[in-house]
């Protein structure tokens, strides 16, 4: 299993009781967090950063700017970001157009704890742990 310490998530999202939420449990985890408002904001914040992120994880809709259209941005920053959208809205067009098509990850709201650190484990795991290909 990885070392979660070496591993930093950018969480992105417009309603701060749900990113003080994922954030906490993201520490509990034993993840280092950075956290932002907007998509906007989460660029800045990557650009002052200056060293790669090990996934992002984000709302699929959001005020300004959309997670998908975050994510495009990021991945033109960082090619082969890893994205873990977070949605209430799984089953809409939306949806299913700019992530599931797309092969992202998606983890509707609400879930728990637990899905959430299986969904972490799984996506951030080294290449060579996995064997099989999805």
């Amino acid at each position: 299993m990885p070392d979660t310490q070496d591993r930093t998530i950018l969480v992105v999202d417009d309603e701060p009781e749900v990113r003080r939420l994922v954030c906490t449990m993201l520490a509990q985890f034993g993840y280092s967090t950075i956290s932002a408002d907007s998509g906007d904001h989460a660029i800045e914040i990557y650009k002052e950063r200056n060293l790669p992120i090990d996934l992002l994880v984000t709302d699929v809709v959001a005020p300004g700017m959309s997670g998908p259209m975050l994510a495009e941005k990021l991945t033109v920053l960082q090619p082969g970001l890893k994205v873990l959208y977070i949605s209430g809205y799984d089953r809409t067009t939306v949806v299913r157009k700019y992530v599931v098509e797309k092969g992202h990850a998606l983890l509707s709201k609400p879930f728990t704890a637990a899905q959430f650190k299986e969904k972490l484990a799984e996506m951030l795991q080294p290449a060579s742990a996995g064997g099989a290909t999805g």
